[in-house]
């Protein structure tokens, strides 16, 4: 199966192939937290691979395991098995200082609270993962980003005197002044209302599109999720589903769908 847009072929997770160029590549991937009766599996045995350039959606009922699959593809929780590779660097047993290096020079990183720093200028924000990578900060490369992103001439500004939506897409500009191998995303559009959100989420597809940027992004609104290239339905810690791009009704059905399967055999368990 290939998925088409924009004139580009991608690749499903269906066709992944071991030791392949591929930009996140999760194998039999496990999480579990506690022991015994109580134990909670949060990640039962994730296999996926993700082509660069592309933009994947993440979907699943409340406590399906999308939180958990975010933080364990980015390296910021470590999972109980398996194997996980980002630009292919494997980095499952990484120590943690090299971690925290590779995410601050080959991992972008969006949320929905935007996590800007209130006293610095928007520029500095920009700018603030290539200064902690040790990147001598490049100025004229942040004042593009920022007009990529609709912000021109805003540099100088606090993120205070931003609306939401702006304070959003600085936070984009700041997770592309790596040129990051991946852009985590983790409900993005969240605080925002649906004209802004569409308008970031058109960011997102641009960064795909036009810079070539990989996103993965976390999500439970099918408006959000329309937009990528495909969507993976996660369902008591597994794939329970992954589907090409499609109208944001037809996402919403296959929600409704495994919400409503979820529900029986939780009253059963």
């Amino acid at each position: 199966m290939a998925l088409r847009r924009a004139g580009k072929t991608h690749r499903t997770t269906a066709e992944a192939v071991p030791g392949a160029d591929w930009a996140v590549e999760l194998r039999d991937v496990r999480r579990q937290y506690g022991r015994g009766a109580t134990a909670v599996h949060a990640l039962r045995g994730i296999d996926l691979a993700l082509p660069r350039g592309s933009f994947t959606a993440v979907m699943g009922p409340s406590g399906c395991g999308k939180s958990t699959f975010l933080q364990c593809a980015a390296g910021l929780d470590r999972p109980t098995g398996g194997s996980v590779r980002l630009g292919g660097t494997e980095i499952t047993g990484m120590s943690e200082n090299r971690l925290t290096e590779l995410r601050r020079s080959r991992l972008g990183f969006v949320f929905q609270a935007f996590n800007l720093l209130p006293s610095l200028t928007v520029e500095q924000n920009v700018l603030l993962p290539a200064r902690l990578a040790g990147v001598r900060p490049d100025r004229r490369h942040a004042a593009r980003l920022l007009a990529q992103v609709g912000l021109d001439g805003k540099g100088d500004r606090r993120p205070g005197e931003l609306s939401g939506g702006q304070q959003q897409r600085v936070a984009i500009a700041r997770a592309l002044v790596t040129s990051p191998d991946v852009i985590f995303a983790d409900e993005p559009t969240g605080a925002l209302d649906t004209t802004t959100a569409a308008e970031v989420l058109s960011l997102l597809r641009a960064a795909v599109d036009t810079l070539g940027a990989t996103v993965v992004m976390v999500t439970h609104d099918p408006t959000a999720a329309a937009h990528a290239d495909q969507v993976l339905f996660l369902a008591d810690g597994s794939i329970a589903d992954a589907l090409p791009a499609m109208l944001a009704d037809r996402i919403a059905a296959r929600m409704t769908t495994l919400t409503a399967r979820r529900a029986p055999a939780r009253a059963a368990a």
